[in-house]
């Protein structure tokens, strides 16, 4: 019979505030957490993280050796964001006997020699995809890295549009690339569609008003929104209105955005190279009578784009004119992530694992094969 749960705490970065996928991953583990008996504290930490200043750093080490002990009566879990730029907190918190687990959502690109040294001091790693697993053990040659892929809710099946509407959730941000989605969209105006690249506005304004400005510069203003970030029903009734999401990032260690488009029956095209086709493939069925290692069919498709800032967007504009003008084809993708929806594991799968990971002695095992609620 399992132990009681520990207490567990998880340290986020304070700086953090728009509606993105670590802050959608960490609220959910939470509930999951607490769904299987944890009590959890979520404690936001400030500072300009990653990395932050000294002060914010070493005040991240006091708050690493604060109400906790050494014989790990509470089990404290830091977001990589805050954990990976500070090496010297979690060397000394792992010195007093207080090593936390890290909660890596992104590899940290720009300070590698600071990430190995915070990870090596810590209790463990768990990434959020098998992506971002995979880019730490080859970057740090570190070993025994686990992975807990996020959850998904099954949302309300998408009704579409008419003409067909694109989707494009994600914060405007230049890893996000909605200028070369825009750059794409220019070369189809010759056909019926309108667009949503819904997304937090305040996350870089810079790139947000570059956003703005190409959808002009386009001649796009009729036929693109730029809603800013939503949530709630808000959110939801830009899901119901789409017939296809995008999430073509440049760099993305999973893509929630594309088991959330794939769970209310939306396909999706990703960026090849990107924790993003991983997050796809979560949703794609085998295909009958396929020799084995054959590749699924995907509800949606992989496109090859440059990471240059200055981009082709071609690649992109010839595959969703394919899409548009082939209803044989939409028909496909749809019905493949209707099919996906069933395929898609729920956040209970994820919290099973982390606890599993940071206190083996009390999860009840197994990763969930229960079937999503609806949510309808």
């Amino acid at each position: 019979m399992p132990s009681p749960p520990p207490a567990i705490r998880l340290l986020v970065p304070g700086n953090i505030r728009h509606n993105s996928g670590g802050n959608v991953y960490n609220a959910a583990l939470v509930q999951g957490l607490e769904h299987l008996g944890a009590e959890v504290t979520i404690q936001p930490v400030a500072g300009y993280w990653p990395v932050g200043s000294k002060e914010e750093r070493r005040r991240l080490a006091g708050l690493l050796t604060t109400g906790t002990t050494a014989g790990n009566a509470t089990v404290t879990i830091v977001d990589g964001l805050v954990a990976s730029g500070a090496p010297d907190a979690m060397e000394a918190a792992a010195a007093g006997g207080h090593a936390p687990w890290v909660l890596l959502h992104m590899p940290l690109d720009e300070h590698p020699d600071l990430e190995v040294r915070a990870l090596r001091a810590a209790a463990g790693v768990i990434c959020t995809s098998g992506s971002a697993a995979a880019e730490i053990t080859r970057r740090h040659g570190l070993a025994g890295i686990r992975a807990a892929l996020p959850g998904t809710e099954r949302g309300q099946v998408a009704a579409g549009s008419e003409p067909p509407r694109l989707l494009a959730v994600a914060a405007l941000l230049p890893n996000k690339d909605q200028l070369i989605l825009l750059g794409a969209l220019a070369l189809l105006q010759d056909l019926e569609w309108t667009a949503a690249l819904v997304g937090s506005d305040t996350a870089d304004t810079d790139y947000a008003r570059q956003v703005a400005a190409a959808v002009e510069q386009h001649g796009l203003g009729g036929r693109v929104q730029l809603p800013g970030e939503l949530t709630g029903e808000a959110l939801e009734q830009q899901w119901h209105a789409a017939d296809l999401s995008l999430l073509i990032s440049k760099v993305e260690a999973f893509g929630m955005a594309v088991t959330e488009s794939v769970a209310r029956g939306l396909p999706v095209i990703v960026r090849a190279g990107t924790g993003a086709v991983e997050a796809l493939g979560l949703g794609a069925e085998p295909v009958p009578g396929a020799p084995e290692g054959a590749e699924p069919a995907l509800p949606g498709a992989v496109v090859e784009l440059e990471d240059s800032d200055e981009g082709n967007p071609e690649p992109l504009a010839i595959l969703l004119r394919s899409w548009l003008t082939d209803p044989v084809l939409r028909a496909e993708w749809r019905r493949r992530a209707l099919a996906g929806r069933d395929l898609l594991p729920g956040w209970d799968a994820t919290a099973r694992q982390v606890l599993g990971y940071v206190a083996p002695e009390a999860s009840p095992g197994g990763h969930s094969s229960q079937p999503l609620a609806d949510g309808e």
